[in-house]
């Protein structure tokens, strides 16, 4: 499992939390003060690593959310078949495909050392 739990109150601008299954990076986080029936409430403002999406969650300071482990790793380039490349990790020695854009295609070349972002079972280039 790659994620922990901890506490609304205790995340961080910059850091990262889990909305909807997805890792999401901390935006902005703006707290309110506890009312006269209530508690006090957290409203972050988040944009997923993966997929680029706004996100924002309203949640008590005192309940529980998810932190991923997101891992920086590097990768060996085995193979390019279109926008296809083909990965080997360099720690692990495990084969994974990613898809990669136009523009990563032109700075990538067979042999190379690429670094990536994984977490939760995604990965993502990190160029």
């Amino acid at each position: 499992m790659s994620k922990q739990q901890t506490e609304i109150g205790k995340l961080k601008e910059g850091r990262y939390v889990v909305v909807d299954d997805e890792p999401c990076k901390i935006l902005s986080i703006s707290t309110s003060k506890p009312g006269k029936h209530g508690a006090a409430k957290s409203r972050i403002d988040v944009v997923g690593i993966f997929d680029g999406m706004k996100r924002s969650i309203v949640q008590p300071v005192s309940a529980k959310t998810y932190v991923p482990i997101v891992e920086r790793k590097s990768a060996q380039v085995i193979s390019i078949a279109g926008n296809t490349v083909q990965f080997m990790d360099v720690k692990d020695y495990e084969m994974f495909d990613l898809d990669v854009t136009d523009a990563q295609l032109g700075s990538i070349e067979a042999g190379a050392e690429i670094p990536y972002i994984a977490s939760l079972g995604k990965r993502k280039l990190d160029i």
